[in-house]
This record gives C-alpha cells, sequence and structure tokens, in this order.
C-alpha cells in the first residue's frame, strides 16, 4: 500500500546545513523510491495551520519509506543536516 513522508519544519536553525542535507538527501530519497509530490511552504493554512516548510514523498509503501530513512544514503543527509533544522517526520499509510 502506498505510503507519504510528510516532514514539517518547525525551524530553521542553519541554513548551510539543511543546504548541505538537501543536497544529499533528494538523491536518497528518489533512489529509494521515493517521489516528491509537494515541497514549499502552504498557499493557504486553516484552523491551526501554521506557514511551516512542508514536504510531501510518496513511497509504494511504509516499509519503503521505513527503509529510504534508515539507509546508509539517508543516514549520511542527516548527518550533514546535524541539528539544523527542528522538523516532525511522519510515515502515513495512504487510504486504499
Amino acid at each position: 500500500m502506498t505510503a507519504y513522508w510528510i516532514s514539517i519544519y518547525k525551524d530553521v536553525l542553519d541554513e548551510a546545513k539543511l543546504a548541505a542535507y538537501a543536497e544529499l538527501a533528494g538523491p536518497a530519497l528518489t533512489d529509494a523510491g521515493g517521489r516528491f509530490i509537494a515541497r514549499g511552504f502552504p498557499e493557504l493554512t486553516y484552523e491551526s495551520g501554521q506557514a511551516t516548510r512542508t514536504v510531501l514523498i510518496e513511497f509504494a509503501s511504509v516499509e519503503a519509506a521505513r527503509a529510504a530513512h534508515d539507509g546508509p544514503a539517508y543516514q549520511e543527509a542527516l548527518a550533514a543536516l546535524d541539528g539544523g533544522a527542528v522538523r516532525d517526520i511522519r510515515i502515513v499509510p495512504a487510504v486504499e
């Protein structure tokens, strides 16, 4: 079943570290089967919505998303981020 990796950036503490992370993370996640669906700041927010950077990535399954996160290429990206951002990351199964 398809799954979605949702990253919400609560705070960016170091733009240089975030850039180093992004350079490694994008290829790591696409090489692991991820497909970027949305990336950026919201055009609109409702209710308790916050105007925070959000990234949505589609994977073939929860297991594929987990493997991408736990794999060595993405772990290298996380090491480059090194506390440069405060994020909320969720992997959510699709409704099918």
